[in-house]
């Protein structure tokens, strides 16, 4: 006879629920309880522990209980829901089960709450001696009927999220896949014991554990986990690869991305294309790279993009869960801030707040930031821009000053395109979240004609740091530190000879630039004096819209306004007279307005006029 027993037997016994039976072996709280692969084992002369927690209702009229605290960067779906504000996107699970396809993909910008989704998921159907029934008890998804309630930890799960594999070598990358698949090999080290499984299964599988297997025996190591844990469990496993195509990036900008691809493409077809070992599988990524056969012959795959209605709502906040946050944290007043800073992107017919960044606002006081700017890298963007015509700078710089305009996307644009066609910078941009779509019209090629624009102020924000520098890569540091010390010190003469002395070391499409390609090009040295001003660009104030204005962060520091011209076959006197109109449109216009009513005292107003290499500049104070 067994001198142990279950959590779910300690529980029927104590009248407690398996869940607190868990969380009190966690604490160490059961005398004895040790942990046997991923199932506590109990002594069964254990007594139960004494409840320590307050239960009176005296206490709870004398105390307020406290604000459940943010799930910042927690990607733990248990975690999350048990001891966190969670926004509740368990519907997605309905939805999924009302259609059932064999395999989906969902592309989705970056923290956008794809992880915390797929583990979501994996908590409700992987089979699992705990009863994670007590994770979905109070969310919508179980009052959807026993139909759907009977789905619940149903399936052996295979779970791997590719997320962190960011190295700078193929071999460096492949360690840390082929690492990242043996954890997964060793979660279900029972198939190591079963019955079911043969002797040459289990031989490969020892080989996985040990870090024996050659590259063959881990493309093909999906495939063989999930005939394994079929053939032990009696139902084909689920399986979830989330962030998928992070590898492939970085295979991209590291120069190893035939390699990495070829990889890519044999473990996940051996997992998800003809797999009768199979159930359902779920991808994650950025992109989506069918085009270039790397899901080739994948005919059971479902293509959840940011343009299709279904699953719209559930990666990222809707507006009415973003007021209830804010009521929840005392901060209704805020609710027009927010949308001010992290609205405005539109994922099929949802309108769509950034979750991480609302999510930091909350927790970080409400004190609004561009929370987004530092949760990845930007290398394909860089690339794309340092290849990107003058069409393309001036549309990027037309954004920034709230404009809007129709190009082609293609969803499904891939890394090597980068090279070969730089006008996919727009669908990349899209799809990685720096642009929203405004209007949508179907293309004949399957693809789409989109009227694109920035989504709101942090992507403003963003957009000048790691947009625009990107396309000021080519000025030398020393010279955007001079140009910045002659600007906030008005001394013109010092500022026209630096920013002359920069527009003939660059490129010599600089000689047909329109006034947009200048205005970015000075919005560019501007963006880096962020930590000392709040940079605003076309923005109102008077009896008109200045093209850029410098508002200090501190009083010892002037305010500035820039007032820019530009013009073809201007030299000398000509280009003098120019750089004037500009500052005079600033006095007339009253565009220190702003300035003025908010307490800057000192004001520099800079007119400057540009025709090819050519600058002059007017100032006043």
């Amino acid at each position: 006879m067994s001198n142990t027993i279950t959590v779910r037997e300690a529980a029927k016994l104590w009248k407690i629920t398996e869940r607190r039976v868990t969380v009190l072996c966690k604490e160490s709280r059961i005398k004895g309880a040790y942990k046997k692969n991923r199932r506590w084992m109990i002594p069964i002369d254990a007594e139960k522990p004494v409840d320590s927690r307050i239960k009176t209702g005296a206490y709870r009229k004398n105390q307020t209980l406290p604000d459940l605290p943010l799930p910042v960067g927690i990607s733990d779906y248990r975690l999350a829901s048990s001891e966190y504000y969670y926004v509740d996107k368990t519907m997605m699970i309905k939805d999924f089960l009302d259609e059932r396809p064999m395999v989906s993909l969902f592309t989705r910008p970056r923290r956008f709450g794809k992880t915390l989704n797929m583990d979501m998921i994996r908590t409700f159907f992987e089979k699992t001696d705990e009863d994670t029934s007590v994770y979905f008890r109070d969310k919508k998804i179980w009052s959807c009927g026993k139909k759907y309630r009977d789905y619940q930890g149903k399936y052996p799960v295979i779970f791997i999220t590719f997320k962190d594999v960011k190295r700078d070598s193929w071999e460096e990358t492949y360690d840390q896949i082929s690492k990242i698949l043996t954890q997964e090999f060793e979660r279900h080290s029972e198939l190591l014991e079963s019955g079911q499984c043969s002797k040459y299964e289990k031989a490969y599988f020892k080989n996985v554990l040990e870090e024996k297997a050659d590259s063959t025996d881990m493309m093909m190591s999906l495939q063989r986990l999930s005939q394994m844990l079929d053939e032990h469990y009696g139902i084909p496993p689920i399986i979830i690869i989330d962030e998928y195509d992070t590898p492939m990036q970085q295979g991209h900008v590291g120069g190893f991305y035939d390699k990495v691809i070829l990889f890519m493409r044999n473990l996940f077809s051996g997992g998800l294309k003809d797999n009768r070992h199979l159930s359902y599988g779920f991808l994650t990524g950025i992109l989506r790279v069918a085009k270039e056969s790397f899901f080739s012959g994948l005919n059971n795959l479902k293509v959840n993009s940011i343009l299709d209605n279904q699953y719209s709502e559930y990666f990222g906040f809707t507006p009415e869960e973003v007021k209830t946050i804010a009521r929840y944290y005392h901060a209704e007043d805020k609710y027009a801030e927010i949308c001010a800073w992290y609205d405005g992107y539109r994922f099929g017919d949802s309108e769509i707040f950034n979750p991480w960044s609302v999510i930091n606002y909350f927790s970080g006081g409400c004190q609004p930031r561009a929370f987004w700017q530092s949760t990845g890298s930007n290398e394909i963007i860089g690339e794309i821009l340092a290849n990107a015509g003058e069409d393309i700078y001036e549309r990027l710089n037309a954004l920034l000053q709230g404009e809007s305009f129709v190009t082609y996307i293609d969803t499904g644009v891939i890394y090597p395109q980068i090279r070969k066609n730089p006008s996919s910078v727009y669908s990349f941009l899209l799809v990685a979240g720096y642009l929203k779509v405004v209007r949508v019209d179907p293309a004949f090629s399957g693809d789409y004609m989109c009227e694109v624009a920035l989504p709101n102020r942090e992507i403003t924000f963003v957009y000048n740091k790691e947009i625009l520098q990107k396309l000021a890569d080519v000025i030398p540091q020393a010279t955007a530190i001079s140009i910045q010390e002659a600007l906030y010190s008005n001394n013109v003469q010092r500022l026209q000879k630096e920013i002359h002395k920069l527009l003939l070391q660059t490129v010599s499409c600089f000689d047909t630039a329109g006034e947009n390609f200048y205005h970015g090009f000075v919005l560019g040295l501007c963006a880096m004096m962020d930590n000392r001003y709040y940079i605003r660009s076309n923005g109102e104030s008077g009896e008109g819209r200045y093209d850029i204005q410098l508002f200090p962060k501190s009083e010892s520091m002037p305010g500035i306004l820039i007032e820019l011209k530009a013009g073809r076959g201007f030299f000398g006197e000509k280009l003098k007279q120019l750089s004037e109109t500009a500052l005079v449109q600033i006095q007339d216009h009253k565009y220190d307005t702003d300035l003025i009513s908010k307490g800057v005292k000192t004001i520099f107003r800079y007119g400057v006029a540009f025709s090819g290499k050519q600058v002059e500049i007017t100032a006043a104070s």
